[in-house]
């Protein structure tokens, strides 16, 4: 039995991206010719000069050990959510990449690599990054960057608390041991 996909909202944005008319193409044929063009270089995007330098960032990422796929839309989706859903897309095409989908105002990641937390920092900086080159090299940037690890401290931190509350406890044990036997020599006077 095989687990059903939920479906997906791909905006008629994607059309313009491979150079298509959103008005007679269906989105899900632009999405095979964005997935074609991704198999390419690694970039799906119109060629403006905006977004000359795409290929260099994805070959940059490939340097850092990221196997990164970019898809660059000219135009904003009514809402952001979409464009998560073009990386979700992209990603069950290409197992072990991470995706970065960007619009003139929006962004949405996709990975199994990086946990949720650092997409989204990534994606928090591609949005307001200007050029689809700079939001591509910042998004990089961010989950090439050595974040503090908080889970290991916070397990320290934990055990650090326990390993206190422990100590205290057998000191007060010791504590009323200790008095004890003065206690009852004094009441027996």
């Amino acid at each position: 039995m095989t687990t059903p996909r939920v479906p997906l909202f791909i905006p008629s944005q994607v059309c313009t991206t491979v150079g298509k008319d959103p008005a007679a193409t269906p989105p899900d044929v632009c999405m095979e010719l964005v997935q074609a063009d991704l198999r390419a270089d690694g970039v799906s995007a119109t060629d403006v000069p905006a977004n000359a330098g795409l290929a260099q960032v994805v070959a940059d990422a490939k340097q850092k050990g990221i196997d990164l796929k970019l898809v660059v839309l000219d135009q904003n989706p009514s809402i952001d959510t979409p464009l998560r859903d073009i990386a979700t897309e992209v990603g069950r095409e290409f197992p072990g990449s991470t995706v970065l989908v960007t619009s003139p105002s929006f962004a949405g990641t996709y990975s199994p690599t990086f946990d949720r937390v650092t997409l989204e920092a990534g994606q928090d900086i591609a949005k307001v990054s200007g050029t689809p080159v700079v939001a591509a090299q910042n998004f990089v940037t961010e989950l090439a960057t050595p974040h503090f690890p908080w889970t290991p401290f916070t397990l320290l931190l934990v055990l650090g608390v326990a390993v206190a509350a422990v100590a205290t406890r057998i000191l007060q044990v010791r504590a009323r041991n200790a008095s004890a036997p003065e206690t009852t020599a004094a009441a027996g006077n």
